[in-house]
């Protein structure tokens, strides 16, 4: 769009289906690379990426001609497809019907950056369920908690 000028930064956090313990050391770095294709391709710049065996942290630039929701929607379907396509994991790869997605200036950036770079620090002190509650109260985001760490969906 000719005379569009934004700044929008978006983090979003993705789950594991059951929040089963499957992102693994051995295939995390090329899925990280895989999802930041994805994003590059859909014409949006990752920031950062990082996460845990359950869940991810995707911090990203967006351009205002996607939808978040397209984005997020294809993150997960293709990279849930190249897990499987790979046999990564044992059974079938899945993500959690829906997401998280929280907005920053600028002036937050380097802070967030930093926060998604080091989760495996920040969980030894904070457990996932804490801090993605502690995420939804803080941006007062109203939710169910019924609906948020289902194993079945």
């Amino acid at each position: 769009m000719a005379n569009t000028y934004t700044q929008l930064y978006i983090h979003v956090v993705i789950v594991v289906k059951g929040r089963e313990n499957l992102i693994i050391p051995r295939f995390r770095d090329d899925l990280y690379k895989y999802i930041s294709g994805i994003i590059t391709n859909k014409n949006q710049k990752l920031l950062a990426i990082g996460g845990m065996p359950d869940h991810l942290h995707i911090f990203i630039s967006m351009n205002p001609d996607m939808k978040l929701s397209d984005l997020v929607r294809d993150i997960k379907a293709n990279s849930s497809r190249w897990i499987n396509e790979n046999r990564l994991v044992r059974g079938k790869f899945n993500w959690q019907e829906g997401y998280g997605a929280f907005s920053y200036a600028k002036s937050q950036r380097d802070k967030v950056i930093k926060y998604i770079m080091n989760q495996e620090q920040h969980h030894h002190k904070k457990s996932f369920r804490e801090e993605y509650i502690d995420m939804l109260k803080r941006y007062e985001v109203n939710y169910d908690e019924k609906y948020l760490f289902r194993s079945t969906e």
